[in-house]
């Protein structure tokens, strides 16, 4: 176990750094020019470079991206800015802003965002498979189809919306959506956000629930299960010990992956409620051509997905005996 998780470990830095150089070397491609951004609309020929070598862009673009590879393990000097200690991503060329304090100003947001609808998609994407699965052919299972269906086919930004003006302004039944602190107040907390959690669960468990359905009418029909029923055990018993096991390692692989993306930021569901997460800030450093803000943004998106799927490879072992971590 433990060689492998070093093996991935490593992998994963690698991957990293990968992406980091890629979305470095791509954000000099765009035509926009950070140091007049950073200037201002007007900015005399001499403020301008000043500005450039103040952000280091006068450096070639491998240096540039060699210091800020090592501001991330050991800090970084900057010119007429206070020092930035490691983890290091930079002070933003628009706010000069420590970019990391930036982001953890936003984690609370999104991971509130992520950890709500998980909880909600994940019971009911499963319940709801499981039922129709045990009810294959049924009415109940085909309402389960189409429902799951439909769910898949719409959009956030189409049935947020939608839920925005039923729930908040036509209806007036619910607040607008808003962020508290859960040590602040934990219900406020829950019903600020409970609106974004049911839109962006209403997507996610169309997923859950096809492939909960399709896996467990496929572990039902095997050899074991079929032997754990001939041996007496009752049906709930050879469902959640049985065949309910077997169903697990598919769900955990593309919960670990919807997992570590949303944690990277809800972009559109962010969007669309006025949540200000780490989705909106990563769209604000695009339009701001905010390399510094992109790059750590990028980072801990990247970052969130490379973990969970390490995570749910190392969960395989303990949930399915037949796979074997070499």
């Amino acid at each position: 176990m433990l060689p492998f998780i070093t093996r991935r470990t490593l992998g994963a830095a690698v991957t990293l750094l990968i992406i980091a150089a890629v979305t470095f070397f791509l954000f000099f491609a765009v035509p926009a020019d950070p140091a007049r951004l950073a200037c201002g609309k007007v900015c005399p020929p001499d403020l301008l470079e000043q500005a450039r070598h103040n952000l280091g862009l006068d450096q070639p673009l491998f240096a540039q991206f060699v210091a800020w590879l090592a501001g991330i393990f050991v800090g970084r000097d900057y010119e007429n800015l206070d020092y930035c200690p490691a983890p290091c991503l930079g002070y933003s060329f628009v706010n000069r802003e420590p970019v990391f304090e930036t982001i953890l100003d936003r984690m609370p947001v999104t991971v509130s965002l992520t950890i709500g609808a998980a909880v909600v998609f994940l019971i009911f994407g499963m319940a709801t498979g499981i039922i129709a699965a045990l009810r294959q052919g049924k009415p109940l299972d085909k309402i389960a189809s189409v429902a799951s269906l439909v769910g898949a086919s719409v959009q956030i930004y189409f049935i947020g919306t939608l839920a925005l003006y039923v729930f908040v302004y036509k209806g007036q039944i619910l607040e607008r959506p808003q962020y508290l602190p859960f040590t602040e107040n934990p219900i406020a907390w829950a019903s600020g956000l409970a609106l974004p959690w049911v839109v962006l669960a209403i997507i996610f468990t169309a997923n859950y629930t096809r492939m909960t359905r399709s896996t467990m009418v496929e572990q039902l029909s095997e050899d074991y299960v079929r032997t754990a029923r001939a041996k007496g055990m009752s049906g709930r018993t050879v469902v959640m010990r049985f065949a309910l096991r077997g169903t697990l390692t598919p769900i955990i692989t593309i919960f670990g992956v919807d997992l570590g993306t949303l944690i990277g930021g809800a972009i559109i569901t962010e969007t669309t409620f006025g949540l200000q997460g780490l989705g909106r800030l990563s769209i604000k450093a695009v339009e701001d051509s905010d390399l510094p803000l992109l790059m750590g943004t990028v980072l801990v998106a990247a970052g969130a997905i490379v973990f969970f799927n390490i995570v749910v490879d190392v969960l395989y072992a303990f949930i399915d005996p037949r796979v074997r971590l070499g």
